[in-house]
């Protein structure tokens, strides 16, 4: 028998591999501009602030210049004589100008820079919730200006009534709503200025010293009532002094008022004040954003 030839080996082509669908690369999202996130940060602290217990210590202190108004209208009410000082009658306007410059700007607005400024940082190390905000996408220094924004607008929405309710109430005690109605505006932009330069000052002690509000209190009870009636530069270095620049123009001029003016016979100008106090703001919000960008806060157990 004849043999049949071996067929030819089936030569099977080579096929390319086909290429393996792979997921499109996801890009990272862009970090958020600081401003934007300042904003976010105000945002998130703005309520807080607003229901915390601060704001109703800040309403507490805030309603006892009412409270003296209430009691000094309701004796002029029942009768009483106004006060006299050298023979001349102490009207409303005057005593306005002076529950202004004694209770609101050498007390109320110190005393809430204090507080509401100095926790702005040294709150959320002490809660142990700072490292939460740092690990957001967003610049450390936004989270200061942020909280200081909120700190602002939680201050200034409930010191400025409680200023008007005492104009309202003090101010028609021999004297006119309308005619004092533009002391009443220099005093309300007086009083902005004050929560905001020292809530700035503040907001630089919490963001670098560890127990930043005894040495906050100190300063604002100890440091700026005695060096203010110390003579030389050293007052220089006080909030107080600059906003005392503001004082003669934001207060009625009439002559009792010049009595308490003659204890601070050294005052700036509306100018040097307006540069000084801009340089505070800005350098203290700038000095405490690099603080809080570089600062390594060590969270205690």
């Amino acid at each position: 028998m004849s043999e049949r030839p071996e067929a030819p080996p089936i030569v099977q082509a080579h096929r390319a591999p086909e290429p393996v669908a792979t997921a499109p690369r996801r890009k990272n999202p862009a970090r958020p501009g600081f401003l934007f996130a300042a904003m976010r940060v105000f945002e998130l602290s703005i309520g807080e602030m607003l229901w915390s217990r601060r704001t109703v210590f800040m309403g507490l202190l805030c309603g006892v210049p009412v409270i003296i108004a209430l009691v000094l209208r309701g004796l002029r009410e029942l009768g009483a004589s106004p006060i006299n000082v050298n023979n001349v009658a102490v009207n409303g306007p005057v005593i306005f100008g002076i529950i202004v410059w004694l209770l609101f700007i050498r007390f109320i607005v110190p005393i809430l820079g204090v507080f509401y400024g100095t926790a702005l940082i040294a709150d959320e190390v002490e809660d142990k919730t700072i490292t939460y905000l740092f690990t957001r996408p967003i610049p450390r220094s936004a989270i200061l200006l942020g909280k200081y924004f909120a700190y602002l607008v939680c201050t200034i929405f409930v010191v400025l009534p409680s200023l008007m309710l005492v104009w309202l109430l003090i101010v028609p005690m021999g004297g006119s709503l309308g005619a004092s109605f533009p002391d009443l505006l220099k005093d309300l932009g007086l009083l902005a200025v004050g929560l905001a330069a020292y809530g700035a000052l503040f907001a630089l002690a919490g963001s670098m010293l560890k127990r930043p509000l005894l040495i906050g209190l100190i300063y604002v009870l100890g440091w700026e009532p005695v060096i203010m009636v110390v003579p030389g530069y050293l007052k220089r270095l006080t909030v107080a002094f600059y906003l005392q620049g503001f004082v003669p123009h934001a207060m009625p001029s009439d002559s009792p008022l010049s009595l308490i003016q003659e204890l601070f016979r050294e005052t700036p100008g509306v100018g040097e004040s307006v540069i000084w106090l801009v340089i505070i703001v800005g350098l203290s919000l700038w000095l405490g954003g690099r603080a809080v960008s570089k600062r390594e806060y060590v969270l205690e157990q």
